[in-house]
């Protein structure tokens, strides 16, 4: 059964069952899940934890089996937890998960809870994880959409009684906040606990907050490509200034910024050849919100602005390698950020 993340809550009041799974890229959340599904089942009586993590091909799942058909000589109840870094439990990993799944319902003295990283569509078709989810609860634990995190900074500061300024001013606040902490939301949880230790509850000020909240923010290439699409100017110019000062490598950069030129290619090809917008961006395996952007994009950038990002592309890998190039900044990150402004600007044309 597939739960969302926001009703974990109202269905821990209701009960608990054999079998969790969490899986998902962003580690606060998750920690707050599998913290949420201990305490319930701490208060239902399930006073023994063991845990183990999944590390290796040669990792013993004879040890994870024996654990989940026993109980403890001292407790009525207990949690088995297994972690799956990988989230490739191998096929030993793949049979043992099959047979605990099977066996959840009718072991009363066991909860289990199954913790993996963000899972490509192949692998939740799986047999292991499919009977995981037939068995249990799932939860797929997504990171916070950028456009999302200001009122997500707003919940947890009135989660512990402060708010910021009410209208345009104090979302102005918000959006600083979340510049600041971007894609890095345990460092984001940790900023929002320190409000609460520097000052009472209430109103905060954007004074207070601009002082006390460090800039956090850890950026990739994946969320790079999100604003390109986007067509937010301001945060690229951020995003880049942060990689380039994170030491990200310039081909790594390129790479993104390419791939989706492309993606936009081979849809716009698609589409000229007579299919649908929807099942072009099913053929290139673009869903999600990346989906929603190029839904948006597609329909308004015309051949000639495609082939000319292409060929702006084409050029910066060049420059990124070494190569100088006519009309060019011979510098790869100025190259890299000419790249990123002209995508961006193709999209208003």
């Amino acid at each position: 059964m597939q739960l969302g993340l926001n009703q974990l809550q109202a269905h821990l009041g209701k009960g608990l069952r054999a079998l969790y799974t969490l899986h998902g890229d962003e580690p606060l959340q998750q920690q707050e899940a599998a913290d949420a599904i201990r305490a319930a089942a701490r208060a239902a009586g399930y006073s023994e934890r063991s845990s183990h993590t999944v590390a290796g091909a040669h990792f013993d799942w004879s040890a994870v089996l024996a654990a989940g058909g026993s109980l403890s000589l001292f407790a009525d109840r207990q949690i088995l937890e297994i972690r799956i870094p990988s989230g490739k439990p191998g096929k030993d990993g793949s049979q043992a998960l099959q047979q605990l799944a099977e066996s959840a319902a009718g072991n009363d003295g066991t909860l289990t809870l199954v913790m993996l990283p963000r899972l490509d569509k192949a692998t939740k078709s799986g047999a292991w994880f499919s009977a995981l989810d037939a068995n249990g609860v799932t939860l797929q634990i997504d990171p916070i959409e950028r456009a999302a995190l200001p009122s997500w900074i707003a919940q947890r500061l009135a989660a512990q009684g402060q708010r910021v300024a009410a209208g345009e001013e104090g979302q102005r606040t918000l959006q600083f906040f979340a510049d600041r902490v971007e894609g890095n939301l345990l460092a984001a949880h940790q900023e929002i606990q320190k409000l609460a230790l520097l000052y009472p509850a209430g109103e905060l000020q954007a004074e207070q907050i601009e002082q006390a909240v460090l800039n956090v923010a850890r950026y990739d290439v994946f969320k790079l490509s999100d604003a390109v699409l986007s067509g937010q100017l301001a945060r690229v110019q951020r995003m880049l200034d942060g990689l380039q000062a994170e030491g990200v490598a310039e081909v790594l950069v390129h790479w993104a910024l390419a791939e989706d030129i492309r993606a936009l290619k081979r849809v716009k090809d698609a589409m000229a050849a007579g299919r649908p917008l929807p099942m072009a961006l099913r053929e290139q395996r673009i869903w999600g919100a990346k989906e929603r952007l190029f839904e948006r994009i597609v329909p308004r950038l015309g051949d000639q602005a495609v082939a000319q990002l292409l060929q702006s592309a084409h050029t910066v890998d060049g420059i990124v390698k070494g190569l100088k190039a006519p009309g060019w900044p011979q510098d790869g990150w100025q190259a890299l950020r000419r790249l990123a402004f002209e995508t961006v600007q193709s999209f208003k044309a």
